[in-house]
């Protein structure tokens, strides 16, 4: 075969360091989810849609066949973090947690997983971002300790 093919969605998501709010303003943090939706164009990984809550966010996008996923998230974290510092000076402490949880898609799904992310808001008044996470991490079969998760 002369061409290499691929099609694998993606769900990416991590937190603010500590889970600090500092998306509490809903217009920033649809400027910050815009702004990371263009970091994954710029990765060749195209988002289907990015979103969150005040502590953390969900990126769905169809992964680049030309990237490893570490360096992925290094860069999405590293460019948003130099965006939001310059967007809003008083931000000068803001980081992203080190860590990151990241889990293939099938495609059947997309769409379900779409509106959970579009949901963000209504679901996080039913559960904390730490017990959505480990159930994702429970729901893909992956062995944590959660001394290290939590940053």
């Amino acid at each position: 075969m002369g061409q290499s093919l691929s099609q694998i969605y993606l769900h990416v998501v991590f937190s603010t360091k500590h889970r600090e709010p500092f998306f509490m303003d809903p217009a920033f943090r649809g400027k910050a989810h815009a702004y990371l939706a263009g970091t994954c164009r710029n990765l060749e990984s195209p988002s289907l849609i990015v979103g969150g809550v005040a502590d953390h966010v969900h990126i769905l996008c169809r992964f680049s066949k030309n990237l490893a996923l570490a360096v992925f998230v290094r860069e999405l974290k590293r460019e948003s973090s130099k965006w939001v510092k310059s967007e809003v000076p008083g931000l000068s402490s803001f980081y992203w947690q080190q860590g990151y949880g990241a889990f293939s898609i099938s495609p059947s799904h997309v769409n379900a997983l779409k509106q959970c992310i579009a949901n963000q808001e209504e679901h996080h008044r039913r559960e904390s971002f730490q017990d959505e996470f480990r159930r994702l991490l429970k729901k893909y079969g992956i062995e944590y300790d959660e001394r290290y998760v939590w940053d």
